[in-house]
């Protein structure tokens, strides 16, 4: 019965309960006459009790729910007091205890997914940043060892010094190209790249993304096409140079990871508002349990063969980012041995 009771309601039940003991003990005095009472005298008595006990219930129930709620406002909103407390007012026909225990439900779960989060930040951060560490240490390492051998002396053998000039200008090239795709990355989380939002043709620019990437694509003999039916022209509207380097991304990775002889297509898909754009290939695959990472920074399905390819480790990573500045999607799929195809939207134009 007392259950779920608002603090007025609660009021009500001891005033009245107070008033019938009252009742009772008035009428005991009455009957074995210890008091000489009239019945309207009883009544009065009766109704007084139940007024004084009622008001000096309600504003107890009020002062101490006030102060407590209070408390924990303060400590569940840090300091930022509703409204109504902030005046001093409580709404004494509301559930409130309910109403509190509510909040700081809410509360306690809201503080749990932040400590979440905050954790797997952290863990990220830690990971990053000794991924970073790996990265970049094998440049470096490389060139203090061709720059140290040169001043040894090597830097009089011409048999050598060329060489490791050029060694060491390479592994610069690779330090540059960490740095600025750091920096790319950096950027697109801040919200500081600013899109050039266009109509253009993405056909087009397919086209031109093969025709930079045909000579690396001639040396592993792969062929780049469209798929069949692809070949109908689709106006999108983004930001060009970002897809240009969206789909220079892709289609190099599927160069540099297709097995020889094998092939890379690129297909177009109308979706309502929305144009698919798939880059697919025949090569080595990815793993499943790789699939879930290959956009996270510096991660590698194949560390070894990645190294030896060349590359940052970063660029899935920036297109992924790009993809999304543009309030667009990127997936991957992949089967092992058989190739993988990576596909995002663009608004359609």
């Amino acid at each position: 019965m007392f259950k779920n009771q608002t603090p007025q309601q609660l009021s009500f039940y001891v005033a009245a309960v107070s008033a019938v003991l009252m009742a009772l003990l008035a009428l005991f005095c009455k009957l074995t006459h210890i008091l000489v009472i009239s019945w309207e005298s009883i009544g009065l008595l009766v109704l007084g009790v139940f007024t004084i006990a009622f008001l000096a219930n309600f504003y107890l129930v009020r002062y101490y729910i006030f102060r407590r709620i209070k408390l924990i406002y303060k400590i569940i909103h840090r300091h930022k007091l509703p409204s109504d407390f902030k005046a001093g007012k409580i709404d004494m026909g509301k559930n409130i205890l309910d109403e509190v225990e509510q909040e700081v439900d809410a509360w306690a779960e809201q503080n749990e997914r932040d400590i979440e989060e905050l954790e797997r930040l952290a863990t990220y951060r830690r990971r990053f940043i000794g991924d970073v560490s790996h990265e970049l240490k094998t440049p470096i390492f490389n060139i203090q060892g061709f720059i140290h051998t040169l001043l040894d002396g090597a830097i009089h053998d011409p048999a050598v010094n060329m060489q490791y000039l050029q060694r060491a200008a390479k592994n610069v090239d690779r330090l540059q190209a960490i740095v600025e795709d750091l920096e790319t990355i950096n950027k697109l989380e801040a919200g500081q790249m600013i899109l050039d939002l266009r109509e253009f043709d993405i056909h087009d620019l397919s086209d031109e993304v093969y025709a930079d990437l045909e000579m690396r694509a001639r040396e592993r003999n792969i062929r780049l096409t469209y798929k069949e039916g692809a070949h109908q022209h689709f106006r999108v509207r983004a930001d060009k140079e970002s897809i240009r380097q969206v789909l220079i991304n892709l289609v190099h990775n599927s160069i540099k990871y297709g097995k020889e002889g094998g092939i890379t297509k690129i297909s177009f898909y109308d979706v309502e508002s929305y144009i698919l754009v798939e880059v697919s290939d025949n090569g080595i695959g990815i793993e499943p349990e790789h699939l879930k990472h290959v956009f996270d920074r510096f991660y590698r399905a194949d560390k070894h063969r990645s190294r030896e390819a060349g590359g940052t480790g970063l660029g899935l990573s920036i297109v992924k980012h790009i993809i999304e500045a543009h309030k667009q999607t990127i997936n991957v799929r992949s089967t092992l041995g058989q190739g993988s195809t990576f596909g995002f939207t663009l608004e359609k134009a």
